[in-house]
């Protein structure tokens, strides 16, 4: 399906306005945050070339939570531990950061 011209634009428009909601925009960084995981921790196995069978047992997990991270669409956030492990068992390591905006 193909966007109408113009339509893009005010939905531009549409969200930003929302997203000046504290409420809204938390749940917005929350729920990019985990995308953001779900992406790392794919990439991550990708790059060590292992299954996530493979990676679960280096960790000392199980595929299935392997999988639920990578899905991006489990509610509950994991631990700084596991996701320091899982950057370990992929021969890399984790990094966190803040980015601010100019106000």
């Amino acid at each position: 399906m193909k966007a109408r011209k113009g339509k893009t634009k005010a939905a531009v428009g549409f969200f930003k306005r929302l997203l000046k909601d504290q409420e809204i925009r938390l749940f917005y960084e929350e729920e990019r945050a985990r995308s953001t995981i779900a992406i790392g921790v794919r990439a991550a196995r990708a790059q060590a070339k292992l299954t996530q069978t493979q990676l679960a047992k280096k960790i000392g997990s199980t595929q299935s939570v392997i999988a639920r991270l990578e899905s991006g669409t489990d509610s509950r956030v994991p631990s700084l531990s596991l996701l320091a492990r899982i950057a370990a068992a992929c021969n890399g390591t984790l990094q966190l950061g803040f980015i601010f905006s100019r106000a």
